[in-house]
């Protein structure tokens, strides 16, 4: 699985975890829709670091709980 599909699914889950919408992380981490869509549909090949921290921060976790997934621990990520 490439990185991107990845971060994808994570930010998917928690969103479904915690009834928050796409929106509401919109607003509140202050990214465009289109950037917000790209990275939740994984069709950027890389994600702004920036970006990802104001998400995942919006999300209510720190950088280190989001990637505690076996997910991101696989040998088969694949760098995209």
């Amino acid at each position: 699985m490439k990185v991107s599909k990845a971060i994808a699914i994570k930010i998917r889950e928690i969103i479904k975890e915690k009834d928050i919408t796409l929106y509401r992380i919109e607003k509140n981490a202050c990214i465009p829709h289109s950037t917000m869509m790209d990275i939740v549909n994984a069709k950027r090949e890389s994600c702004n670091v920036k970006t990802l921290i104001l998400i995942i921060r919006t999300l209510g976790l720190t950088v280190s709980e989001f990637f505690d997934d076996p997910m991101f621990e696989s040998e088969d990520l694949e760098i995209d």
